[in-house]
Parts: structure tokens; sequence; C-alpha cells
């Protein structure tokens, strides 16, 4: 599998070459930037050439970039959501909006997947909002077919986001090119890492890999919660859509990142070999 990484671990901070370097220099051979305006600014042309010009220098893949969650810099700021689902029409013509500024970052440096979120964290589930999801999905993948970015709704610990809706979003909406990020440590939360994986497998085209002990979305590194990593490794290799390996980890400002990333890999790498 595809060794990726997400800036996630750098949320806090900054995008720049040089924590691009470091990610790197952890084994990463493709990346996601996440769409945080305090940590890579999609609306600043200058700080889009600055990540677009790095990854046109160096050979690493960049394999997509996570839709904003917030209106706002802060990322943990708890402010307005970026809801394509809200029952208010202008929030969702305004989240739409946001969204956009961020998959036009293709339009300088080309990324394959926009990593979408259907709905806020613990987003009810409701004929309206469900409508507002096929409607919200269909036109923002119209704006992005043409920039060549297809998109990957991510399973989120909401009743919109099972792994039984977005298989239902999918199979209504009929885009083949409609895909799934499976995030292991939301499916852990939610119901099982199996359980999830057997509903989704035949669209997952990538993931986000961290662990959790059930409690809280605390994106650990695999092997600090209770997920089950020999048996997910097995799994997630026989998906069709061949995902990349993509940690999204939550990072700490004394953390080793590039260590702890190539301890990580490796030890997924090796995790259910046995047992194929």
């Amino acid at each position: 599998m595809l060794r990726a990484m997400s800036s996630h671990v750098y949320i806090k901070r900054r995008l720049h070459p040089g924590l691009l370097d470091a990610m790197v220099r952890g084994g990463a051979q493709a990346l996601e930037i996440f769409a945080a305006r305090g940590h890579f600014n999609y609306h600043d042309k200058d700080h889009v050439k600055e990540v677009g010009n790095w990854f046109k220098s160096e050979k690493i893949e960049f394999h997509s970039v996570h839709a904003p969650i917030y209106m706002d810099n802060n990322f943990h700021s708890g402010g307005q959501p970026v809801n394509i689902v809200d029952a208010d029409k202008r929030n969702r013509i305004d989240a739409m909006d946001e969204i956009k500024r961020a998959i036009e970052v293709a339009e300088y440096v080309p990324f394959r997947y926009l990593i979408q979120h259907i709905g806020k964290t613990n987003e009810y589930d409701d004929p309206r909002k469900f409508e507002n999801a096929l409607s919200g999905i269909e036109h923002l993948r119209a704006f992005a077919r043409p920039l060549g970015v297809s998109l990957l709704l991510e399973n989120i610990p909401n009743d919109l986001s099972t792994p039984e809706k977005l298989k239902e979003l999918i199979r209504l909406l009929r885009y083949e090119d409609l895909g799934v990020c499976f995030d292991v440590g939301h499916a852990h939360m939610m119901s099982s890492v199996h359980q999830a994986f057997s509903v989704l497998e035949g669209r997952i085209r990538s993931t986000h890999i961290h662990d959790n002990k059930r409690d809280k979305d605390s994106h650990l590194w695999p092997g600090e919660g209770t997920i089950d990593w020999e048996q997910t490794m097995q799994s997630l290799r026989t998906a069709t859509g061949q995902p990349a390996m993509l940690l999204e980890i939550e990072g700490a400002e004394d953390m080793d990142v590039p260590g702890k990333m190539a301890e990580c890999y490796g030890r997924l790498e090796s995790a259910g070999v046995a047992a194929e």
C-alpha cells in the first residue's frame, strides 16, 4: 500500500516546505493537505504557490485535500461549520463556496481527491438533510471534475455518514468516480472496522489511519488505542481500490513526527501479513 500522510499532524502550525520535508523524511510517498486556513490558507495565492512549488519540485504525490470544516482560520475554534447539509440555505451556499475555494488549488497544483464530510459531528438524520447531501455532492462533483479532482466521502461520527448511509448516497448518485475515504478510527467508534469495511469495501479509494479507545475521536498513532491492526490491515489489503495507507494523527509540539511515522509504517506493513 502507498505510504501517505495527512498534514493534520501539524494542524496548529502554518504549513510550509519544512513541514512537508519532515513528512517525506518519515517515509511518506504521498500527502494529504488539510484545508484549514490557519494551517493551509487556500484563499492566499502566495501560500498556495509556496506549497504548490514544493510539490512541483519534489517527487511526492499530492494525493488529496481535506475539505474545510470551519469557515474561520482556527481549526479548533468551534466557529461556524462548513456544512453542506445545513438547514439554512444561506449557510449551505456559503459552505459550498468555501469548499470550491479549496478545490481551486488544483488549478495551480493538481491533486487527486477531495475528502468531504457529510454534515458535522453528531449530525442527526433527516430526509431533508439527505436531499441536501445529494444536491451538494452533485454540485461539488460538477465543479471538481474539470479540475481533475474526484470526491471521496468520509465516514464520520454522525447519523448521515454511517457506512450504510454513504453507500445509499453513492447508489443514488450513480457516479463511478465517487468513492469513500475509509476512516478506520471513526469506524472503530461507530460500529467496528470489520463491519464498516464490509459495507464500503467496493468504493474505498483512500483511508484515514489512526487509533482511539472508542471513548473519543483522539487520532492516536496505531497501537495506542484498541483497534485490532492485524485484522484491519489484512482487510485493507483486499480493498479493490488499492487505497493509500494514509495516517491522520493528532500532533503535539514535542512530537518526533518523522520518527513516529517511520516506526508506524513498518508496524502496519507487517501487521496481518502472516494471516494472509
